[in-house]
């Protein structure tokens, strides 16, 4: 077992780095990433894995199988085999914003045999860059930097945090840069995720859930042994 264990890691000390580099994984904005830790909060993860595992049943049912790289910039990540719910690597773009807004406030209402709480509290929790919740993000986003995901010096400025954060959940706000926010964060949905005037945890929440799985293009994706 000793020298099983050597033969396995000492390569490991060799090399720079030991997750590829995959076109289109990014840091999280201020906006879904302020939703992941919500979505940390309320013990989603307990129930949810995000790895799909590289089996036939699980590729079928959930897509391609979860690369390391997708989860790089996760600090924790939310890898697992344990799920009471769904695995939710690739959920994505998979239903609508307002099948989360109804599948949060009440889960039975969309899944009868859900065992899911009901979160609609989310909808009366306002946040905004204003609040103490974005001014947290904004030094979530810093702690980051320092652990390595590699945000600009720009995107952690306070007021970037906050053109980002507000442009993200509500692109028609006076004060909103979507072409700002989308050359800093490729890919990011930038719109009003719950339907109400005011963004609130729920906005960030499934800002957050949306984005899970999209970053990767897998009809071009090769994996660098195929290569």
């Amino acid at each position: 077992m000793t020298v099983g264990g050597i033969v396995e890691i000492a390569p490991l000390f060799y090399l720079e780095n030991t997750i590829e580099d995959v076109e289109g994984v990014r840091p999280y904005s201020p906006l879904e990433l302020a939703g992941r830790n919500i979505y940390i909060r309320e013990g989603c993860y307990v129930c949810h894995s995000q790895m799909i595992r590289p089996m036939r049943d699980e590729v079928e049912r959930y897509g391609h199988y979860s690369l390391a790289a997708e989860s790089k910039y996760d600090h924790p990540f939310q890898w697992g085999s344990k799920r009471t719910g769904p695995d939710l690597a690739r959920v994505g773009g998979r239903y609508s914003d307002e099948w989360h807004v109804d599948h949060m406030s009440d889960p039975q209402s969309v899944v009868p045999e859900s065992v899911m709480p009901k979160y609609s509290f989310l909808m009366n929790r306002p946040i905004s860059p204003d609040s103490s919740n974005s001014n947290h993000i904004a030094q979530v986003m810093a702690t980051n930097a320092f652990v390595g995901v590699p945000y600009t010096e720009e995107q952690l400025a306070a007021e970037t945090v906050a053109m980002d954060f507000m442009s993200q959940a509500n692109p028609d706000g006076d004060d909103s840069d979507v072409d700002a926010l989308l050359e800093r964060y490729p890919g990011a949905q930038a719109r009003n995720f719950d339907g109400q005037p005011e963004t609130t945890e729920m906005d960030a929440l499934i800002a957050y859930l949306q984005v899970l799985g999209t970053m990767v293009d897998f009809e071009t994706f090769e994996p660098v042994a195929s290569r």
